[in-house]
């Protein structure tokens, strides 16, 4: 199948939604699938306001649609499309479809109007209501939790399709003997150091040990400044992360709008054991199994979380993990796909197969 990927989220930006599509454009193709990428390499490009690290697309409407064009007329046309993002180049590629009659599927990644809420002070119903329309003519809304999907249900969003993320089980896997070299226990956050992940409610707590934070964002100076006894380490290569997960103690979660929490089953995957919050998101990744077995310890004061994280076995958190593997998450997605072509089930170039046999 030959599916148009676009995404505003992309290399070389550092977050989790890159991380979940980078792995979904691998593992699709790994399937033997032909992705074809959209995203803000080759346009003009400025700063997002308020997370300078982050480039978007420059005007790229027309850019866009003749990308779309192109493709659903050479080498075979476009099966599937699905928009990623809803940044620039994610509502070009809405607009143009629109135009054209084509089918797409889109995706909530990013709790956008709670962080907007947050930033410029903005009712949350006024965010939901933007995105809202811009999801309105998706033929799926793809989210990631059982939570996400309740929130998104009740205000007004539809079709909802569950689809769960995965994690790459073969570089996230436990380190023997791996050590920051920090007085024990290890409380460890990895993520970007911005309004939205709640940092300071790790950053307060009262722990035994120490306190190290991976990562990088707006509020760094800040939180530098003002928590000089916490080990701040920067950005470090994704390879190191398995090390730097597998020498932490427990892996202490904050955030309470998060729509999945990618780094949290990194961490369960390399055997650490997650505290965090009982929202949307962490009751997802983290939740007990049908046998009382889980990966962590959820609740509503995450020093008694942390405290008590430290006693799940690491085995259980890697055991936690190992239902994730991105394989099944991708046949999911494949499943939750829309022929691209308009008023039928068959792909845009080639009438006689069926996109249901496509996808195997």
């Amino acid at each position: 199948m030959r599916i148009l990927l676009v995404t505003d989220a992309w290399k070389p930006q550092v977050n989790g939604v890159v991380t979940t599509l980078v792995e979904l454009q691998q593992g699709l193709t790994a399937l033997g699938h032909q992705v074809l990428m959209i995203e803000p390499s080759g346009f003009r490009r400025f700063a997002c306001p308020g997370y300078r690290e982050i480039e978007l697309a420059w005007r790229p409407g027309r850019e866009v649609a003749r990308r779309i064009d192109d493709a659903a007329l050479h080498d075979g046309g476009i099966d599937a499309i699905h928009i990623a993002t809803e940044g620039p180049l994610g509502g070009a590629a809405r607009a143009h479809c629109i135009r054209r009659g084509l089918a797409f599927t889109t995706a909530f990644h990013t709790r956008f109007p709670e962080i907007l809420a947050r930033a410029l002070h903005l009712p949350e119903r006024w965010g939901y209501a933007w995105f809202r329309r811009f999801h309105a003519k998706s033929s799926g809304i793809m989210v990631p939790t059982a939570g996400m999907f309740d929130i998104l249900q009740g205000y007004g969003f539809t079709p909802l399709r569950r689809w769960s993320h995965g994690v790459d089980l073969g570089l996230f896997e436990p380190v023997p003997g791996a050590d920051l070299g920090l007085p024990r226990p290890v409380f460890l956050h990895v993520g970007r150091l911005s309004y939205e992940k709640n940092l300071e409610a790790f950053l307060d707590l009262d722990l035994p040990g120490s306190k190290i934070v991976y990562g990088v964002g707006p509020l760094q100076e800040r939180l530098q400044r003002e928590y000089p006894q916490v080990h701040w380490r920067g950005v470090v290569d994704r390879s190191e992360l398995a090390r730097i997960y597998s020498a932490a103690d427990v892996f202490v979660f904050p955030g309470r709008s998060e729509t999945f929490g990618l780094v949290m089953l990194e961490a369960l995957a390399c055997g650490t054991p997650v505290a965090a919050y009982p929202v949307a998101g962490p009751l997802d990744v983290v939740a007990p199994q049908r046998d009382g077995r889980d990966g962590g310890v959820l609740h509503d004061d995450l020093r008694t979380a942390a405290l008590q994280a430290l006693e799940i076995p690491r085995d259980r958190a890697r055991e936690r993990a190992l239902q994730f593997g991105w394989e099944p998450v991708c046949r999911e997605f494949l499943g939750h796909l829309v022929p691209a072509a308009p008023g039928a089930d068959l792909a845009v170039t080639k009438p006689t197969q069926n996109l249901h046999k496509l996808v195997g």
